[in-house]
């Protein structure tokens, strides 16, 4: 074989220098010419050949697979290859590309074939090219052709796994069948191509048995050669004419193939085609399925009645145009529908459908709520009325609205939007519901409660001390406020919960629906209506989401706050008029509503959570405010309580202590100690405030008043902890003015001897003892001076000092403990200064601490 372009490893380096960046690697690179002339039958190039081009078969690696180029590159003016590109004008006649000779076409067209023939599994239809001629090419140039496929699917391109094949290439050509079937063909010859070369060298075989066996004299005989001769030119011809017969029946076979296949191409592509066709009609029938509006439905979506009875159409209305509005979106659609005219078109009347129906079924819930609580407003029947409480019944309105649940749940999946207004229309109405039962009951509550009225303030002067006695029973008043929550607060979070659920929220389920009925059970409102399972919670699942649940939950207490605004007022009446009774019940009620708020929960009844403590605000404020102006009455009569201190308010104090007390029932003592603390502090003040108008009487004041507070306030101190505060307190008050005013007496009787005594003291501190007798006023003269001026009617002066202790004061209860501080006191005074004499003075006597004790307790 002659050498050929392909070969040259410099033409393969510039073809991928070319294509460099393409990620395509090339396969066979090979020179060809551009010329309109035709290969002769000598095998060479006719006319016009000229313009060299190269074409280059590349592969490019697309994952596990790859893709098979044939691009055609042109010599730039530097002499580097470049791409080419195609002729865009149609009016030229293309161009033809031209191998250099036979054996660089036969070697790119069999590459090509091999490639074709592992792409498509079968020889492409060749025109023009002699299969067997290629084939015999073949066995003679190349034994076998090794080429490495590697393609892959895509829009352009044909494919086939990456992998390495060897073909032999005359197996390839002509197939096992039709070489079989040429043979049998050729069978009715006398012989065939094989024949013939088997018969040449049997004629050589021949040839060189007769040269052996010496018949060369035989063969000189003329005859006898010509006849030879004649017979090798018969053979010869008839060679000839079978290679003839061979080359026709080789065309014939290779058109019938090429019909062959062309009737198999055909029927596939009908075949192909018939099925698709199918699969669309079947397509466009579930298309028109989808598009196609059912007239019961679209009757009910445009003007039906919205009557209980056709609720169930309107709801499987609803159904179908949610689902089918659904099915028109991508990605229940395929994109390539949803941009179809028709589809377009359909989804613009189910959306006329929906607005349609969306409005009518506001316009008619709205009116329908309105009418329902107008039909309870006018009937009498459903408030309390004078001499009789009604316990307000939701249980029909409820169990009306129960059956718009599902079409409410709908009405969110067509329109989100309009949930708004009518959530709005119903809070609307049902709060003027409410607010109505409301104050009936708590209007004839209080008309049907007795009680006597308790003063408002404790302290005053006026009330006497003997009130807490004959103070009258007021526990109706705080039972009549349980009795108002009892009712009220499980029905609020009731309906509070109904709304959350009959309205569509995307809240959590309350717990338990109801309150604490007097602290001690949980309950609902109404244990037969307790079933709000409104049957809607099936239609979408999914639409409750954790990630949605804050702001539903927002949006719903606002909503609440519309439902219930107003109806606080109410309950701040109850609580007026408890106040007015008996201010003390302020604890009462606290503690009741303390009771109901730790009960609640902040979940969708959390509205009602806010009420309850603006209930326990206000009723903190009414008793904060009886505080208030029981401590202003103290501080009002200051000119009047001078004299005598807050004694006259110390025992009314205990009492309305006493009274508190009571009225605490298992709840927190915030209240009531913040109230005590508030008290004793305003009275200890205003002690200190008295105290200093008159220095001279402080010290009695103070013990006295204190001393009444400890014997007022025992019994408390020892069961309460915050008075038990306040008593030790008062305690170490006393303690410290019964200690000033006895060393007052005690100073002014013997006030010389301890002036004495306490000059002795200054002086240690500067000279030693020794050279204290020798000081000026100190020496032992001065000392028995003293002595006898202050010693010598000593029991006189114990009873001046007695007398003394005895005249300023006002509660004679207080002297014999007084008395006895007084002469501990004054004995202890005198043993130090007995000290101090025996110490400075040690050869002067006086009269011991023993004999004073003796002398005291004579008296």
């Amino acid at each position: 074989m002659a050498k050929s372009s392909a070969d040259d490893e410099e033409l393969r380096r510039a073809c991928e220098a070319a294509i460099e960046g393409t990620k395509q690697k090339i396969v066979m690179s090979i020179r060809v010419a551009k010329s309109r002339g035709i290969w002769g039958k000598s095998g060479r190039l006719g006319r016009n050949m000229a313009k060299p081009r190269v074409l280059a078969l590349s592969v490019k690696s697309k994952g596990q697979e790859t893709e098979a180029f044939l691009p055609v590159l042109k010599y730039s003016s530097g002499g580097v290859l470049e791409g080419f590109d195609n002729l865009r004008s149609q009016s030229v006649a293309p161009p033809q590309w031209t191998m250099r000779n036979i054996d660089d076409r036969n070697r790119l067209l069999l590459c090509i074939l091999n490639i074709c023939k592992d792409v498509l599994g079968c020889l492409p239809k060749v025109v023009g090219v002699d299969i067997v001629e290629m084939a015999l090419w073949a066995k003679e140039n190349t034994p076998s052709v090794t080429t490495q496929r590697n393609l892959q699917d895509g829009p352009v391109a044909t494919t086939v796994p990456e992998s390495g094949m060897k073909v032999t290439v005359e197996k390839e050509l002509v197939s096992q069948v039709e070489e079989e079937d040429i043979e049998a063909l050729l069978g009715t010859y006398v012989m065939g191509i094989g024949e013939a070369e088997a018969f040449s060298e049997r004629l050589k075989r021949q040839l060189h048995a007769l040269e052996a066996a010496n018949v060369h004299a035989i063969l000189e005989s003329e005859p006898l050669v010509d006849e030879v001769l004649q017979g090798l030119e018969a053979a010869t011809s008839c060679v000839d004419d079978m290679d003839d017969w061979l080359g026709m029946f080789n065309v014939k076979l290779r058109h019938m193939r090429e019909d062959i296949e062309s009737i198999e191409s055909r029927n596939n592509k009908l075949e192909m085609q018939s099925v698709n066709n199918k699969s669309l009609i079947e397509e466009l029938d579930k298309l028109l399925e989808r598009l196609r509006v059912p007239s019961e439905y679209a009757a009910c979506l445009t003007g039906g009645s919205f009557d209980e009875a056709r609720m169930l159409q309107n709801v499987e209305a609803c159904e179908w145009l949610t689902g089918a509005l659904r099915g028109l979106q991508v990605p229940n659609l395929d994109p390539s529908y949803a941009k179809m005219r028709a589809v377009k078109d359909k989804r613009a009347e189910l959306e006329k459908l929906k607005a349609t129906f969306v409005r009518r079924a506001s316009e008619f819930l709205r009116n329908y709520f309105a009418s329902l609580v107008d039909f309870m407003i006018g009937d009498k029947s459903y408030f309390s009325q004078r001499g009789q409480l009604k316990r307000p019944d939701h249980a029909d309105l409820r169990y009306k609205c129960r059956t718009y649940a599902r079409l409410l749940q709908h009405l969110k999946s067509l329109d989100k939007s309009c949930l708004g207004p009518l959530r709005k229309a119903y809070c609307s109405s049902l709060n003027l519901l409410l607010r109505r039962e409301a104050r009936e009951f708590a209007n004839e509550l209080r008309a049907s409660t007795k009680a006597s009225r308790n003063p408002t303030v404790w302290l005053e002067a006026s009330t006497g001390g003997s009130q807490s006695g004959n103070s009258a029973d007021t526990s109706a008043v705080s039972d009549a406020y349980a009795k108002m929550l009892t009712i009220f607060i499980p029905l609020l979070v009731d309906e509070s919960s109904f709304f959350a659920h009959f309205m569509c929220f995307e809240v959590p389920a309350l717990a338990p629906p109801g309150g604490v009925a007097n602290g001690s059970k949980s309950g609902s409102y109404d244990d037969d209506t307790n079933d709000d399972d409104l049957g809607i919670m099936d239609i979408d699942d999914n639409d409750s989401k954790a990630g949605k649940t804050s702001a539903d939950l927002q949006s719903l207490n606002e909503s609440l706050q519309d439902l219930l605004d107003g109806i606080q007022e109410d309950f701040y009446a109850v609580v007026d008029w408890a106040y007015k009774i008996d201010p003390l019940r302020c604890i009462s009620m606290h503690g009741i509503t303390e009771r109901y708020l730790s009960g609640q929960k902040a979940d969708a009844a959390g509205f009602v959570r806010l009420l309850l403590g603006a209930l326990e605000s206000k009723i903190s404020m009414q008793f904060s405010r009886f505080v208030d102006e029981a401590c202003h009455q103290i501080e009002r009569n200051e000119r009047n309580v001078r004299q005598m201190g807050v004694l006259s308010y110390i025992p009314r104090f205990a009492t309305l202590a006493t009274r508190m007390e009571q009225y605490i029932q298992g709840q927190s003592r915030d209240l009531v100690d913040q109230a005590y603390t508030k008290f004793v502090s305003v009275m200890f003040a205003t002690l200190e405030k008295l105290a200093q108008t008159d220095p001279k009487y402080a010290d009695i004041f103070l013990l006295e008043n204190y001393a009444a507070f400890q014997n007022s306030l025992y019994d408390l101190a020892n069961v309460v902890p915050p008075l038990a505060k306040f008593y030790h307190q008062a305690s170490e008050a006393y303690e410290q003015a019964c200690t000033r005013h006895i060393s007052m007496i005690i100073y002014y009787q013997f006030e010389r001897l301890f002036q004495f005594a306490r000059k002795i003291e200054d002086l240690m501190f500067t000279i030693s003892a020794e050279e204290i007798p020798f000081q000026l006023g100190l020496s032992k003269m001065d000392l028995r001076k003293m002595l006898k001026s202050s010693l010598s009617g000593v029991d006189k002066s114990i009873t001046a000092m007695y007398k003394k202790l005895q005249k300023n004061l006002t509660s004679e209860v207080l002297l014999p403990s007084l008395w006895d501080k007084c002469k501990k006191e004054f004995l202890d005074k005198y043993d130090s200064f007995a000290q101090l004499v025996a110490k400075i003075y040690p050869t002067e006597t006086i009269p011991s601490v023993s004999e004073m004790r003796d002398l005291l307790a004579s008296m």
